[in-house]
């Protein structure tokens, strides 16, 4: 049996994701055969596993770190939110259902099995296995059926290292008052702490530090001075998404959609050294001077085509086309490019059509059938061969299909505008690929070379190992994942 150990916050987006890649790199360089797990993850930025299941983007890149290839029991529970009260449920990378918050709350303990098997078979496979939570344990109003926190950890019998995220201001507080608002069972399963994200001298920290020693009684396993290179990580939460990247002479425009979906597309692009990447938040117009206008992947697609237009964005867009830009929509956005999108069976909300913004000469059907693959794909302009993924419902069919982005297995996949100037595809991914990436950029323009995308994400997992063991008790912590409950 694997040595195990959970890594929970004490709030949300403390940077558990991070250290979870970071801890995995430090002990896969010692020797160890190392795994990620998350039972519940909630995010819309997914990935596609070699045999075709889907998990969270962050337990890919923990995957990354361990050396070995993303797998489905990394992340049994994927919840992927589709409206303010509803998310797509994905158990073992298949689509359960679609639940409201009351709903899917009824769900939690049928799902735990499922979180269980999926630990249990993982758990063979290496000598340590480290755990993510979600949110916090200190939300003790959701403990009841709890599957992300303390419900797993007392359910599997795993020791927990809570981290406090010092950036916010208020982390004794935060230590603390988890502990005062715990169970007692469930406080006795935290065995250490870590304070992340420390800006400055971290020797300002001590006296602070030793408080929450003094007042918790756990073991302190360090403050983590801010990791400056994180965002050369893809990320995982769409509020981690940096607004501007690169400051090259190529400006591209990324319109936020509400649910944005599968937005690692442009973190390749954002480390390209001739391009200028913006990220375009509600409420404020999409700059008509741009080259190439990227529309994203979305969750809930004419819910985002309504908000793309609340925004004025189709008019921007229009603008920004006739002053010569470019616009390529991906998935979701590729749907909103043509002129309709059809959902008959109400899978996306009220069964209906609505017209699409008119830009590709193309129809959207929705559909129940999901497909979910890795894809090898063919860049017809440049004859480039690329890997990527699709996660996506609906099918999409036209005039403009005549005219492909790539061949998929010797089939047209994507579509093109009669002058070149507007393009969708439902495919994820390919500018992670560096040859791609180039032979596309210098299509529409742009200059390209930024080198391997996945080497430099590689050496940042390094980088991101030695910061830790540089200021972590890492040896403590293999002990608590060593000792067990």
């Amino acid at each position: 049996m694997a040595s195990r150990v959970m890594i929970q916050g004490a709030g949300s987006n403390v940077g558990k994701s991070m250290l979870v890649a970071g801890f995995a790199r430090v002990f896969l360089r010692r020797g160890l055969s190392v795994r990620p797990f998350k039972p519940q993850n909630m995010s819309n930025n997914a990935a596609v596993t070699p045999d075709g299941y889907e998990i969270g983007r962050a337990q890919a890149l923990q995957a990354m770190a361990c050396g070995v290839a993303p797998g489905v029991h990394m992340n049994p529970i994927l919840l992927k939110p589709e409206s303010e009260t509803g998310a797509q449920v994905i158990v073992q990378g298949k689509r359960l259902t679609t639940a409201k918050a009351r709903d899917y709350a009824a769900l939690k303990p049928q799902l735990m099995a499922s979180v269980l098997d999926s630990f249990a078979r993982l758990s063979t496979e290496a000598d340590l296995v480290i755990i993510e939570g979600a949110g916090s344990p200190a939300e003790v109003n959701l403990r009841a059926n709890d599957i992300a926190n303390m419900g797993f950890a007392q359910a599997a019998r795993v020791p927990v290292v809570l981290t406090g995220d010092i950036d916010r201001g208020g982390v004794i507080a935060q230590m603390v008052g988890t502990k005062a608002v715990l169970d007692p069972a469930d406080e006795a399963l935290i065995k250490g702490f870590l304070i992340n994200k420390f800006r400055g001298d971290p020797r300002l920290f001590d006296d602070g530090y030793q408080m929450i020693i003094d007042r918790t009684g756990w073991a302190g396993l360090g403050v983590i001075p801010w990791f400056k290179e994180a965002h050369r990580l893809p990320a995982e939460d769409a509020a981690d998404l940096r607004h501007k990247g690169g400051d090259g002479a190529f400006h591209i425009v990324v319109p936020q959609l509400n649910r944005i979906a599968n937005f690692d597309d442009l973190d390749p692009l954002m480390q390209e050294p001739g391009l200028r990447v913006e990220i375009i938040p509600p409420g404020v117009p999409l700059p008509v001077e741009a080259d190439l206008i990227l529309i994203p992947g979305s969750k809930s697609t004419i819910a985002d085509l309504a908000h793309f237009r609340a925004q004025g964005w189709d008019i921007d867009l229009a603008a920004a086309l006739r002053r010569g830009a470019r616009v390529l929509g991906l998935c979701g956005g590729y749907q909103m490019l043509g002129r309709s999108i059809s959902d008959p069976e109400g899978i996306e909300g009220a069964p209906g059509s609505v017209p699409g913004l008119g830009l590709l000469d193309v129809e959207t059907v929705m559909t129940r059938d999901k497909r979910v693959t890795q894809t090898r794909a063919l860049h017809v302009a440049s004859n480039t061969a690329a890997q990527g993924y699709e996660i996506h419902i609906g099918q999409t069919d036209g005039p403009d299909r005549a005219r492909p982005l790539f061949h998929v297995e010797g089939q047209p996949e994507g579509a093109m505008r009669v002058d070149g100037r507007v393009m969708g595809s439902y495919l994820h991914g390919l500018f992670g690929e560096d040859a791609f990436r180039a032979a596309f950029l210098q299509g529409v323009g742009a200059a390209a070379g930024g080198g391997n995308y996945a080497q430099g994400v590689d050496q940042t997992l390094d980088a991101l190992a030695d910061h830790l063991e540089a200021h972590c008790d890492c040896d403590g912590l293999l002990r608590i994942a060593q000792a067990g409950i």
